[in-house]
């Protein structure tokens, strides 16, 4: 950590370059007191990152940030203060604490935080930081998370771990036991050091995997910013013996949708030709597997087993996604579709059907937008349909 690009000129460059173009500034012969142009050029592109997911780090005056990989890999702003809301107590320790956001907030939620970071300069940078951020009871340790764990005596209220993927997994479906650290190895140390632990996994998780490598998995939350799914989240209670709940949320700018049932238990639903109105489940949902449940919850029928889109006759308050009135339903004939809507502006979404959104606007001559939604799915007779509609 180079404490020189603290320096008062330095952070006023950095300041009033945030939106110049790197590209520009990297082509200048340009000097700074104490510091090279790469290193200046480095806290401008990390902080630059967060300006809408880490507004409190970007706006608060002396903060230093690490290489921008480590800003995409922490958590967002939003989501930390979820996590901080599902942990209590006088302690909590963060066994891969990173650049800190997530020890931050779980700091206003329990007595004193331990944060583990392996990584020394990291480590280093998040105790800096949290200072700025008047973070007084949140102390940085430069260790493996785990070591920490088995040298100390101490019991926590909570163990908070967020293991990584390895850097050979190429983009494959993954286990928790391919991740550092292996939790599922790790599992009996964890329980001799607290009764509750909190585990982040990537989305790319399949959660029924992760409830089988796992024990004592009390619920499970996905979490959504917009409709896109950013974290899953496991909550384990010592010896709890239940059956699991799924709590979804999907946090947009001005509300957030929640959802929940219990995991596992036999449901039967309704189907149903389209009716009068059409739903599609936010992103949390559908990755949650939580189908059949909210067409349950919300007594609405499904439109085939595999299309995961539903309808009614008549429209639920607050459904945990898009609601649309169906206007039109028309069998998917190709040359007729296209004579129809050729150079129309619509948006496009398929569920359950053998052609993908860049292919039939390639197909039918389709502009992107517009008031007008088009879904291509296939109803509970196996045809495929286009169903035309607008927001309910």
């Amino acid at each position: 950590m180079n404490k020189s690009i603290l320096n008062t000129d330095n952070q006023y460059f950095i300041k009033k370059n945030i939106d110049t173009d790197i590209s520009s500034l990297l082509l200048k012969k340009l000097n700074f007191s104490n510091t090279t142009q790469q290193e200046i050029v480095e806290q401008i592109e990390a902080k630059k990152r967060c300006k809408k997911k880490l507004p409190t780090w970007f706006n608060t005056e002396g903060i230093y940030y690490p290489n921008k990989l480590n800003i995409e890999q922490t958590s967002s702003e939003p989501t930390a203060q979820y996590k901080a809301n599902l942990v209590s107590g006088k302690s909590l320790i963060d066994l891969t604490g990173g650049f800190g956001v997530d020890s931050f907030y779980f700091s206003k939620k329990v007595a004193q935080v331990t944060h583990c970071e392996i990584n020394n300069k990291l480590s280093e940078i998040a105790q800096h930081n949290f200072q700025k951020l008047n973070c007084n009871n949140c102390t940085t340790a430069p260790i493996d998370g785990l070591q920490h764990l088995s040298n100390t005596a101490v019991k926590f209220d909570w163990i908070y771990i967020d293991p990584s993927r390895r850097n050979d997994m190429k983009g494959k479906v993954f286990l928790l036991k391919d991740c550092l650290p292996n939790v599922p190895e790790n599992l009996m140390l964890l329980f001799e050091k607290s009764n509750n632990i909190l585990i982040k996994t990537s989305p790319l998780l399949d959660i029924t995997n992760g409830l089988r490598e796992l024990q004592f998995v009390s619920e499970v939350h996905v979490i959504a910013l917009n409709n896109e799914v950013k974290e899953l989240l496991f909550v384990l209670k010592k010896d709890f013996l239940g059956i699991p709940k799924t709590k979804t949320v999907n946090i947009k700018k001005n509300t957030t949708e929640s959802f929940e049932f219990t995991h596992g238990k036999p449901i039967e639903i309704k189907y149903s030709l389209p009716q009068k109105y059409l739903f599609e489940p936010n992103g949390a949902i559908l990755k949650s597997g939580g189908f059949f449940e909210v067409a349950k919850q919300f007594n609405i029928s499904k439109l085939h087993q595999h299309s995961h889109l539903y309808t009614s006759l008549t429209k639920p308050p607050q459904f945990p996604g898009r609601s649309f009135k169906i206007h039109e339903i028309l069998p998917y004939h190709k040359k007729n579709l296209k004579k129809r809507f050729k150079n129309q502006q619509v948006n496009v979404t398929t569920r359950n059907f053998p052609k993908t959104v860049a292919n039939i606007r390639t197909e039918l001559q389709l502009k992107d937008g517009g008031d007008t939604y088009f879904f291509f799915t296939t109803d509970i007779n196996f045809n495929k349909i286009l169903l035309i509609c607008t927001k309910a």
